[in-house]
C-alpha cells in the first residue's frame, strides 16, 4: 500500500531561488491529500503531474499567505474543469469566510459543494478518517492560530494466505483469523491464525509541523514516526529572529526529530534570504543525521524506504 508525500513547494513567505510556497500532497493508497495550498500550487500540481480531480481533502494550516493564497485559484480552476464531485477543505475558521467572499463578490456558483471543516484555535484530536488512514491537528506554537496535521495508517488486519488453508473455510472465520484468532471450523478443525496469516506491518506515520517556535508540546504523539516533517526558516545564527517571528531553525527541528526518536527528518519552510540550501542540511544533520530536504518535486516513501536510500536520492542538488 502506498504512502508517500511528494513537495510542492518549500519556500516561506516569497517565492525566490526557485523556490515556491508551501504545499505538498501526501498519498495513501492512491487517495489524494493536498497539506497547504500556497501560491502557484495549482501550477506546480501541472508541472508534475498531479491530477487536482484526485484531491477529496485539502488541509490547510494556519491563514498566513503563503499557505493559502493559491486556494482560490485551485477551487476556481477544479470549476471550470468540469469537477462535481464533493470537496473537504480543512482549515481555520476565517477560511470558509475567505472563501465565500470571494465568490460573492465574483458573482461565481462552483459546480461542487465545498464541506468546510473549520479547526478552532486550541483545537486538537482526530479531525478526519476513513478506513485505513486517521488524520490528527495538533496545535503549533506561531504568531496566529497554526495546526500540524498527523497523518497515521489504522490498525492492519492481518493479511490471508489461502494457499495454507484446505477445505471450506466460511467468511466468518476467515475475519477471525484476520483478526489474529484461532478457530475451530464446523467439522472440527483447528485453524491456528499465526499459521494461515501474515503480518501486515507496522502502522506508518507522517508528522506534519507547519509554522511554529521550537516545542516539545507533542513529543509523545509523534514518536518513532517514520517521517517528520518540520519547518526550518532560518540557521541557527539567526535563532534570535527565528523566536522571534515564531520560527525555528534548521538545527530546532533537528534536535525535536532526535528527541521525539524517529526515523527520518524532512525540513522546508526556508527563508528568502537563503540562496542555496546546503548549509541547513548540514546544520540539521549535526543533531540528527537522516534528515532530507523538502525539494520540489521529490516524492518521499514513508515506512518503505530505508533512511539511507532517501538521503541518498535527494543529497545530489540542494542548490534549489
Amino acid at each position: 500500500m502506498n504512502f508517500s508525500v511528494q513537495i510542492l513547494g518549500s519556500n516561506s513567505a516569497s517565492f525566490a531561488y526557485g523556490r515556491h510556497h508551501t504545499s505538498q500532497v501526501v498519498n495513501h493508497n492512491d487517495n489524494l491529500y493536498l497539506v497547504d495550498c500556497g501560491e502557484g500550487t495549482q501550477i506546480r500540481m501541472a508541472k508534475f503531474k498531479i491530477r487536482h480531480s484526485r484531491i477529496n481533502h485539502i488541509f490547510i494550516s494556519h491563514l498566513h499567505g503563503d499557505h493559502y493564497l493559491g486556494l482560490m485559484g485551485l477551487l476556481s480552476t477544479m470549476h471550470l474543469q468540469g469537477r462535481k464531485h464533493d470537496l473537504h477543505v480543512f482549515g481555520p475558521s476565517g477560511l470558509e469566510d475567505i472563501i465565500t467572499l470571494q465568490l460573492k463578490l465574483s458573482d461565481s456558483v462552483l459546480n461542487y459543494q465545498i464541506h468546510f471543516h473549520a479547526i478552532m484555535p486550541e483545537q486538537e484530536g482526530v479531525i478526519f478518517e476513513d478506513p485505513q488512514l486517521e488524520v490528527e491537528a495538533i496545535c503549533m506554537e506561531h504568531r496566529v492560530p497554526c495546526h500540524g496535521f498527523i497523518f497515521r495508517e489504522k490498525p492492519k488486519k492481518r493479511r490471508l494466505m489461502r494457499n495454507k488453508i484446505e477445505g471450506e473455510v466460511s467468511g466468518e472465520l476467515i475475519f477471525m483469523l484476520k483478526q489474529g484468532q484461532d478457530v475451530v471450523t464446523q467439522d472440527g478443525r483447528i485453524i491456528e491464525s499465526s499459521l494461515v496469516t501474515e503480518d501486515p506491518g507496522a502502522q506508518r506515520t507522517y508528522v506534519y509541523c507547519a509554522d511554529t517556535r521550537y516545542t516539545e508540546t507533542h513529543l509523545s504523539k509523534f514518536k518513532e514516526a517514520d517521517l517528520l516533517y518540520h519547518e526550518a526558516t532560518f540557521l541557527s545564527d539567526m535563532a534570535e529572529r527565528a523566536g522571534e517571528t515564531y520560527h525555528s531553525t534548521a538545527a530546532d527541528a533537528a534536535t525535536l526529530a532526535s528527541k521525539a526518536q524517529v526515523k527520518n527528518l524532512m525540513i522546508g519552510h526556508f527563508s528568502s534570504r537563503y540562496k542555496t540550501l546546503e548549509l541547513f542540511l548540514a546544520e540539521a544533520r549535526q543533531h540528527f543525521p537522516k534528515t532530507v530536504l523538502a525539494l520540489e518535486g521529490e516524492t518521499f516513501q514513508i515506512g518503505s524506504v530505508s533512511p539511507a536510500l532517501v538521503v541518498e536520492h535527494v543529497s545530489q542538488d540542494v542548490s534549489h
